[in-house]
């Protein structure tokens, strides 16, 4: 299927035959406190590099606050690895578990 309709280039999305392939190998996108950055650069790098809403982006984001840590994504890791390569590149410490 052709989306014509799609006027922004979106990261890679699984398809439902590499999702179901992945399906026993499914991790979490971890990403873990670092009592440095502010709440708004990570709601922001959440909705940029994760594709967050809002208001999951900012749950996450007390979560971390609170807890130390926080499921932020869930696939394969060849999905999950260029989203923590971006996290790490922003200076927060995301984990793939």
């Amino acid at each position: 299927k052709i989306n014509v309709m799609a006027s922004k280039i979106l990261p890679k999305k699984e398809s439902d035959e590499e999702k179901d392939f992945d399906s026993a190998n499914e991790r979490f996108l971890v990403l873990h406190n670092d009592d440095y950055h502010t709440f708004e650069y990570v709601i922001d790098a959440l909705i940029n590099i994760c594709e967050h809403d809002l208001v999951q982006a900012e749950q996450c984001t007390l979560l971390v606050h609170y807890k130390g840590r926080c499921d932020v994504k869930k696939g394969s890791y060849t999905y999950l690895k260029p989203m923590k390569n971006a996290l790490i590149q922003k200076d927060l410490k995301a984990t793939i578990d």
